[in-house]
C-alpha cells in the first residue's frame, strides 16, 4: 500500500484537476452565453424583416406582392435556420498558433495552415488564435467570429488535426452542452511536449489530455516515446482509406472507442456527400451511449448520426431486461434462425384459427375442410418469401380450390366464357364478409412481438425446434418470453431485440397503397408552390426529415464498438443496416462476453461480406495504473493464455487493496464504498455479479451520486475514479466466458481498485482471492 503522504499528494492532484474542469466549464458557459446573446440579436433582426415584408404586401402592386414573397421567403429561411440550429449547435473549440501569413477568410479566421517559423520558441509558444466550432456560424457585432460553422474551411483542422501532423493546432476541445447549459469538456492535446500560453497563463487542459501533457514534457525519454507511440498508432487509425473495414483491435484503456469516433468524424468531413447516407454508431449497452454521445456531437448535421445500444436498434423496441447467462447463450446462437424461421410459418396455426371454410357460390354451399385447408397452407408457404406477403398467394389458392370444388370450369368448353365465368366467381366470393372474415383469421397479419410472444408457449416452440435445441434450452427461452404479453407487449432483453429484427426480415409487412397528402389550398389554387414559408421550410422539409430517419434501415458507415461481444443474431442485425456502409469495427477478444467465439466469428464475416480490411493495433494503455495493470493480467493469463496486455504507461504507486467480507457482504462493501469515496472526488463504480445488481443498489442507496452499482456485463467501455469488485470469484463463474467479464471489470479504474472477496472466492491471509494470486 502506499503510505499516506503519497495518498494525500494523490487526493489534491484529483481535487486540482476537477478544479480546472470546473474553471474550463465556466469558461465555455461564459462563451456560449455570449453566443446566445448574439443569436437573439439576430433572430429580433429576422422578425423585423418579416414584419417589415408584411408591411410591404398592403401596397397592393402585382411588384409589391413579388417583392414580399420573396423577402418573407428569404427571412423566413434565416428565421427558420437559427431556431432550428438553437439547441447543442456549440461543440469544439480549438487553440492554434501563430500562422504564416495573416490573411483572414470570409468567417473572418486566419487562413494559414501552417504555423510561423518563429511560433514555437524553446518548447514554448503562444496561442494566437481561438476558434470555436458549430453547427452555425455567428458573428459578432464587429464581424468577429464567435462559431465557425463546422462546414467551413477554418474548422477543418478541428477534424484534420492529429498529433502527428498537427499543423496550427495545440489543443482540440470537445464541449458537451444541453440547450444553454455546458455540461463537460474534453480536451486532446495535439502537440503535448510543448507548453503553451494563453493570454500569458498556462494554457488548461482537462482529461485525457492533461495526463498526454504530463507525459510528453516528462524528462524520462521512454515517456515520450510512449506518446510518440500513443500519437501514431491514433493517426494510422484515423486516417486508414474508406472503402473497407477497419479492425482496430486494443486491450483496456486504449483508446478504442475514441480513436474510432476520431475516425468517423474525419472521414464525414473529408467525403460529407459520401456519407450524407447516415452514420450508425453501434454501442453494447446504453450506459456507453451516453458516453459515445458527449464524444460524438461534432459529426454535424441534423439526422445524420444515429448513436444507438445494441438493444435500440429496431424501432418501438428498448431492452430493459437481461437474461440469465443460459438463456442468452441460446437465444443468442445461430441455430435460433431455423428456429425463428419455422416460428414465423408456424405462428400462422393458432389454436384459435378455423379449420373449415363455408361459402356460398352459384347457388350452392361450398366447404374446404382441415386437409383441404393444409394443402393450401404448404403450397402457399412454399420458397422463401415472407410471411406476410404470402397473403395474396394463400387467398388465391383458396379461391383456386373454392373454384375446383364447384365444378364450374367443367361445364364451360369455350375458355373465354370460363374465364369469365372464374373472374365473376372470384370477385363474388372474395367479396363475402365470410370469407374475408375466415382470411383475417386463417392467415392474420402478423408481427414479430406477436410470434415472439407465441414461443412463450413451450410446446409449440419445441415443434419449431425439433433436433435444433435441447429440450432444456427449450424450457428456458420458453420461460424467459412469458414475461411478454399475448401481443408481444412486455419487457424485452437485449438478445429479445435482436430476435425482433430477424422476425421483421422473416415476416416482412404487406404492401399498402401510397397515399399523397394534399394540401387543401392546392386544390382551391392549382398552385403548389404558393404555400407559406413555414409550409416549405418548416413543415415539409421537417417532416421530410423525420419522415426518412424512420425509414432508414440501411446507413453509409457503421461504427462497431466493443465488437467482441456480438452474438451471432446480433451481428445479423447490425450486418442488416450496413450492406453498403463502410464499417470501423472496434473490440478486444480479450474482454469478449459471448461463450464461442469463433461462432460470432462467423457471423462477423457474414455481416461484413468479402470488403476489404485493414487491421490496427492499439498497444498503450493510459487508463489504468501499472499497478492495476498487473493484477488485471494475472485474470487475462488465466481467460486467454498467451494473450499480451497493453503496456500501461503511468504508475501511482497505490497498490490494489483486498477485503474479506466474513459474514457480512453487504455491510462490507458499504464500507469499502465509503472508503473509496473518502479517497477520491470523482465517481466510484461497484462491479457486482449480474444476479446481484439488485441488491447492491440497495446496499449502496443512501451513498449519493457519485457511487454507482453496476452489473458485471455493465461495465463494458466505462472507467471510473475508483472500482470496487465484489467476489472475483461470482463474477467468474457466472458464464463461460466469466474469466474475460473480470478482466474487464478489473480494469475500469484510472486512480484506485479494491477487491472484496465473498464466500467462494478463498482468500490468502492478506484477503488476495485465488484467482488474483500469482
Amino acid at each position: 500500500m502506499a503510505a499516506p503522504q503519497d495518498a494525500a499528494v494523490d487526493a489534491d492532484s484529483v481535487r486540482d484537476r476537477d478544479s480546472v474542469r470546473d474553471r474550463e466549464i465556466g469558461v465555455e458557459q461564459e462563451h456560449l452565453d455570449r453566443v446566445y446573446r448574439r443569436l437573439e440579436e439576430k433572430i429580433h433582426e429576422a422578425e423585423f424583416l418579416m414584419d417589415d415584408a408584411a408591411r410591404r404586401g398592403q401596397v397592393g402592386t402585382p411588384g409589391a406582392y413579388a417583392e414580399r414573397d420573396a423577402q418573407v421567403f428569404r427571412a423566413g429561411l434565416h428565421l427558420n435556420r437559427l431556431n432550428s440550429e438553437f439547441e447543442d449547435f456549440l461543440f469544439g473549440r480549438i487553440d492554434l498558433l501563430l500562422g504564416k501569413d495573416g490573411e483572414r477568410g470570409p468567417d473572418g479566421a486566419y487562413t494559414s495552415v501552417e504555423p510561423a517559423e518563429d511560433a514555437v520558441r524553446d518548447d514554448r509558444a503562444e496561442i494566437a488564435e481561438t476558434l470555436h466550432i458549430g453547427r452555425l456560424g455567428v458573428l459578432d457585432a464587429d464581424y468577429s467570429p464567435l462559431v465557425i460553422d463546422w462546414r467551413a474551411p477554418a474548422a477543418a483542422p478541428f477534424y484534420r488535426s492529429t498529433p502527428k501532423d498537427p499543423g496550427r493546432v495545440v489543443r482540440r476541445r470537445v464541449i458537451r452542452s444541453k440547450g444553454r447549459q455546458v455540461l463537460g469538456v474534453e480536451d486532446d492535446l495535439m502537440r503535448p511536449e510543448l507548453t503553451a500560453f494563453l493570454d500569458g497563463v498556462e494554457l488548461p487542459v482537462v482529461g485525457d489530455g492533461a495526463l498526454m501533457a504530463a507525459l510528453g514534457r516528462a524528462r524520462s525519454h521512454t515517456m515520450r516515446d510512449i506518446v510518440a507511440s500513443i500519437q501514431a498508432e491514433q493517426d494510422l487509425v484515423i486516417r486508414a482509406p474508406a472503402a473497407s473495414v477497419t479492425e482496430v483491435s486494443g486491450g483496456p484503456g486504449t483508446g478504442k472507442t475514441a480513436v474510432a469516433l476520431h475516425r468517423a468524424a474525419y472521414l464525414l468531413y473529408r467525403d460529407r456527400r459520401r456519407y450524407s447516407g447516415g452514420i450508425l454508431v453501434v454501442s453494447p449497452t446504453p450506459l456507453l451511449v451516453a458516453y459515445t454521445e458527449g464524444v460524438l456531437p461534432s459529426l454535424g448535421e441534423e439526422g445524420q448520426v444515429a448513436i444507438r445500444a445494441v438493444g435500440s436498434l429496431v424501432d418501438g423496441a428498448e431492452a430493459t431486461e437481461y437474461d440469465e447467462p443460459a438463456v442468452s447463450r441460446v437465444k443468442g446462437s445461430s441455430r435460433m434462425l431455423p428456429v425463428l424461421r419455422k416460428a414465423a410459418r408456424g405462428a400462422l396455426e393458432s389454436p384459435d384459427a378455423p379449420d373449415r371454410l363455408r361459402v356460398a357460390a352459384f347457388g350452392s354451399r361450398l366447404e374446404l375442410g382441415p386437409e383441404d385447408l393444409r394443402r393450401v397452407r404448404s403450397t402457399a408457404l412454399g420458397g422463401t418469401a415472407p410471411v406476410n406477403l404470402l397473403r395474396p398467394r394463400a387467398r388465391r389458392l383458396l379461391l383456386d380450390a373454392l373454384w375446383a370444388r364447384s365444378g364450374a370450369g367443367r361445364r364451360h368448353s369455350d375458355p373465354e366464357l370460363a374465364a369469365e365465368a372464374r373472374q365473376g366467381f372470384d370477385e363474388d366470393v372474395s367479396t363475402e364478409q365470410v370469407f374475408l372474415d375466415f382470411l383475417d383469421a386463417w392467415w392474420p397479419e402478423l408481427t414479430p412481438r406477436g410470434v415472439l410472444a407465441a414461443m412463450a408457449d413451450e410446446r409449440r416452440l419445441g415443434r419449431w425446434a425439433r433436433r435444433v435445441l435441447q429440450p432444456r434450452e427449450v424450457r428456458l427461452v420458453a420461460r424467459s418470453l412469458r414475461r411478454l404479453g399475448p401481443d408481444g407487449r412486455g419487457p424485452l432483453s437485449v438478445h429479445d431485440v435482436a430476435l425482433l429484427d430477424e422476425l421483421q426480415t422473416l415476416l416482412g409487412a404487406p404492401a399498402r397503397p401510397r397515399r399523397r397528402e394534399v394540401d387543401p389550398l392546392d386544390q382551391l389554387t392549382g398552385l403548389e408552390e404558393l404555400t407559406t414559408f413555414a409550409d416549405r421550410a418548416g413543415g415539409g422539409r421537417r417532416g421530410r426529415d423525420e419522415r426518412r430517419e424512420e425509414e432508414r434501415t440501411e446507413y453509409a458507415h457503421v461504427i462497431v464498438d466493443e465488437a467482441q461481444d456480438l452474438t451471432p443474431m446480433q451481428w445479423r442485425m447490425v450486418g442488416r443496416r450496413g450492406r453498403t456502409a463502410t464499417w470501423t469495427v472496434v473490440g478486444d477478444p480479450a474482454q469478449s462476453s459471448w461463450s464461442d467465439p469463433d461462432e460470432a466469428a462467423a457471423a462477423r464475416d457474414e455481416a461484413l461480406g468479402n470488403r476489404p480490411r485493414r487491421a490496427f493495433t492499439l498497444t498503450v494503455n493510459y487508463r489504468n495504473p501499472a499497478e492495476i495493470a498487473e493484477l488485471a493480467s494475472r485474470v487475462l493469463a488465466l481467460a486467454m493464455p498467451g494473450m499480451r496486455a497493453p503496456r500501461a504507461v503511468r504508475s501511482t504507486g497505490l497498490r490494489p487493496r483486498f477485503a474479506v467480507a466474513g459474514d457480512d457482504l453487504a455491510g462490507a462493501v458499504r464500507a469499502e464504498a465509503r472508503r473509496l469515496l473518502d479517497e477520491v472526488d470523482g465517481t466510484v463504480g461497484v462491479v457486482v455479479a449480474m444476479g446481484r445488481r439488485a441488491e447492491a443498489r440497495r446496499w449502496l442507496a443512501d451513498l449519493g451520486d457519485r457511487v454507482v452499482a453496476l452489473g458485471s456485463l455493465e461495465a463494458k467501455g466505462l472507467e471510473y475514479d475508483a472500482t470496487l469488485v465484489v467476489s472475483p470469484a461470482e463474477i467468474a463463474d457466472e458464464s463461460p466466458a466469466g474469466l474475460r467479464v473480470l478482466y474487464v471489470a478489473l480494469t475500469r479504474a484510472t486512480q484506485q481498485l479494491t477487491v472484496v472477496s465473498g464466500e467462494r472466492d478463498a482468500p490468502d491471509e492478506a484477503g488476495v482471492p485465488d484467482l488474483l494470486r500469482d
